[in-house]
């Protein structure tokens, strides 16, 4: 008796992920080999666009959530994802940079990396959240000192 093999659930849902990232950030080539995607395009409305957009990275996230993906994993999606939709609502630059940055397929990777080694993306990503909350505080200090030191120089000029 023939037995047909079939692709278990989590196997199934990584490949549409894979689809559904690839149809947003990827599936469509430009003159001179380029690739974008639907999200990027979607983008460009204001507003709409760019909320369109963050939904449909959210649903990945969740799924990738759902597929055993580490806490810290999804963390850095998430922040691969706000950083695309943060920087996205600048007029123009933002559409460029959601055009070029491709958080969907970024977090794609990641969750292949993760299925293939979860010790060693978690490892990762712990030293990435890390690099990045690094670079975040020192510039929260510099801004707070650029802060004080125009307060100090106009309170000078003021007395």
């Amino acid at each position: 008796m023939f037995v047909e093999k079939t692709m278990d659930t989590k196997q199934t849902t990584a490949i549409e992920l894979k689809r559904l990232s690839r149809w947003l950030d990827s599936s469509i080539r430009l003159p001179g080999g380029m690739r974008i995607g639907w999200d990027g395009v979607i983008g460009l409305l204001p507003g709409v666009g760019d909320l369109a957009g963050l939904a449909i990275s959210s649903y990945i996230i969740f799924s990738a959530a759902k597929l055993g993906a580490s806490k810290l994993a999804i963390l850095r999606m998430v922040l691969n994802v706000v950083l695309e939709a943060a920087i996205g609502t600048i007029p123009i630059a933002g559409d460029l940079f959601d055009m070029a940055f491709k958080a969907n397929n970024r977090n794609m990777a990641l969750l292949d990396r993760h299925t293939q080694d979860p010790r060693k993306v978690t490892t990762q990503s712990r030293w990435w959240l890390l690099g990045w909350l690094t670079i975040l505080f020192a510039i929260f200090v510099f801004v707070v000192w650029l802060v004080v030191r125009m307060l100090a120089g106009l309170l000078a000029w003021l007395f």
